[in-house]
This record gives C-alpha cells, sequence and structure tokens, in this order.
C-alpha cells in the first residue's frame, strides 16, 4: 500500500489527533515502512549516480557525557592468543545515546496505548514494535535532505541550534523549495538544523551541563497538529534529524498539550511512523548544496534486538 489516506481522513484517535491503526493490519509492527516496497526500493536506487557514501552517524562516544543523562558506553578490550587476537566486550551500551532509531515501541500514545493498539505486556514480553520489526524489513529507501539552518541563513533568518527554536510547517516547506524536491511516498525526510555543528564547539563544562534532560534546550520541530498532519500528508515512512528529539526540545507534557505536546505519541504510537535522531549530516548536506541535488539512496540496517526498542541507526546515504 504506497496511496494512504490524508491525515484528515484518518478515523480519530480517543485523545485527539488521528490515527492509522489497523492500516497494515491488526498485529502489524512495522508501521509505515510497510510503504518501501521492493518497488519503491528500486525507484530509489535510480538515483545513485556517482557511488560516493555519506556515512550518517557520529562516533558511538560523541555525546559525552550522552545526553539525557543515558549511560555512557564503556569498552573493555580482551587481549587473546598471546597477543594474537582481540575481543571486546561493551559495557554500558544504550542504543540510542547516539544517532539512532526509536522504534515503535519507545513511546506511547497514552497508557497502555502503543501503536496499532499493542498493550505495554505485548511490548515486554512478545515483541510487538520492536526494532527487530524493521531489521527483518530492511530499510532502503529514498531519502529526502531539508536544510533548515542553511534556508534560514540564507533569507536572513538565523537562530540558536541549542535554544527551544521551533520549525514550522513553513520553515519546512521554505527548506522544501529551496531544495527542489517533491515528497514521495516512501521518502525519508531528513532535516539539518545545524545542532550537531552547534554540540561540537561546546567545551567539557556546557557538554556536561546539557546532558541534564532538564537542563536541554534544542530546537526542533513545532509539536502541533498542523506539523503532525504535514508529515503525514508527505508521504514519509520516517523523520530524522540531527537534533535530539526531531521535536523541539523540551516537550509540553502537560494535561492540556496532549497529545501535541510530545509529537513523538503520534508519529510512534498513532502513525507507525520512524524517528531518526542525532544523525551526522553536514557532509551530506555540502555535497547536496555543491551538487545542487537533494535527494539520495538511503540504507539503514537496525540491529536485530528482539523486544529491542531502538537502534544505532547505522545509515548510508549514497548519491
Amino acid at each position: 500500500m504506497t496511496e494512504l489516506p490524508k491525515y484528515d481522513e484518518l478515523p480519530a484517535a480517543p485523545g485527539g489527533g488521528r490515527s492509522a491503526w489497523g492500516l497494515f493490519g491488526p498485529d502489524d509492527s512495522v508501521g509505515l515502512f510497510n510503504v518501501v516496497t521492493p518497488e519503491v526500493t528500486r525507484a530509489a536506487a535510480q538515483l545513485v549516480q556517482t557511488g560516493e557514501l555519506f556515512p550518517l552517524d557520529v562516533p558511538l562516544d560523541f555525546f559525552d557525557p550522552p545526553l539525557f543523562e543515558r549511560s555512557p558506553l564503556e569498552i573493555a578490550v580482551k587481549v587473546a592468543s598471546e597477543g594474537r587476537a582481540l575481543d571486546e566486550v561493551y559495557n554500558g551500551f544504550n542504543p540510542q545515546a547516539a544517532s539512532q532509531w526509536d522504534a515503535l515501541s519507545h513511546v506511547a500514545y497514552d497508557t497502555d496505548a502503543y501503536y496499532n493498539g499493542a498493550s505495554l505486556d505485548q511490548v515486554l514480553n512478545e515483541g510487538r514494535n520492536s526494532i527487530a520489526s524493521w531489521a527483518a524489513h530492511g530499510i532502503a529507501t529514498r531519502g529526502v535532505l531539508l536544510d533548515l539552518q542553511r534556508t534560514a541563513a540564507s533569507q536572513g533568518r538565523t537562530y540558536d541550534p541549542g535554544s527551544s527554536h521551533a520549525f514550522s510547517v513553513e520553515d519546512l516547506e521554505r527548506a522544501r523549495t529551496a531544495a527542489g524536491v517533491e515528497f514521495r511516498p516512501g521518502d525519508v525526510i531528513v532535516l539539518r538544523t545545524g545542532f550537531i555543528g552547534w554540540y561540537d564547539g561546546l567545551g567539557p563544562e556546557e557538554r556536561a551541563r546539557v546532558a541534564d534532560r532538564t537542563v536541554l534546550e534544542a530546537c526542533g520541530v513545532e509539536h502541533t497538529e498542523d506539523m503532525a498532519r504535514y508529515l503525514w500528508d508527505s508521504g514519509a515512512v520516517a523523520v530524522a534529524s540531527d537534533c535530539p528529539s526531531v521535536e523541539v526540545w523540551p516537550m509540553d507534557r502537560s494535561d492540556e498539550a496532549f497529545p501535541f505536546g510530545m509529537l513523538h505519541r503520534l508519529l510512534l504510537a498513532q502513525f507507525g511512523m520512524a524517528i531518526g535522531e542525532l544523525w551526522a549530516l553536514d557532509a551530506l548536506a555540502d555535497w547536496c548544496v555543491r551538487h545542487g541535488r537533494h535527494e539520495f539512496f538511503l540504507t539503514s540496517a537496525p540491529l536485530n534486538s528482539p523486544g529491542g526498542i531502538g537502534s544505532p541507526a547505522n545509515a548510508l546515504a549514497i548519491v
């Protein structure tokens, strides 16, 4: 199924917004990646012209200390066979501490209401909506880069990526127009905000300060119904960015803002739309500007982790 209903044609979700539950069957755990059929992948592969590769993951220890007070990675290397072989063990490995995917099991719409009606028990004990569903399906499709930072700068509208700057639907549309692309079903929309570059310029004390989720401020898309509608109606199966949560941080978890104050609730838990965070996009963005082309073949191999709720992105843009 590549022809999806429009947002306003979807059934209403009980607490607000719209729901895609059941669109791919009652037991589905793959979500919108179902749209990425062999035909969609084959069409995306035709975008490869030069064969240049752009890995989109930062090093696993890039965020030091990790954001949101996640556990730091420790690698224990073992010398074996009298120095003729090495082995290693990852301690404290959090698969969402660097460039990563949120699985559909990461955030619920509401209490006991995960994507496609899965309960918390089904997520924890039956593997519903786990990252392994995407690993088994495979991810290879068209990526479209919207360079929000460059577009804003070209129009004299600068912002601080380390602030709670919210990008509107109009901001995304300006970047799409500047990129000269039209969305197609099966796309991964990739948003460059400049956050990674901003973080890279911080000193140790400031990095330690922003690792605290109660202190961190970060740019991202506005958490509104207009943004939810825009992303669904684009036909995208996923949205990824270089900022910590795709949507502006902090989120608004108040009852009054439900469900749009935390857009993850709609994207993951109602739409089945994948969310990628903290991707390394600067080199790819530079190439896109130089060549005037903002579409590419995107591949990703998430961890085949039964029950897993996230994974390193392991993403490549191939141009």
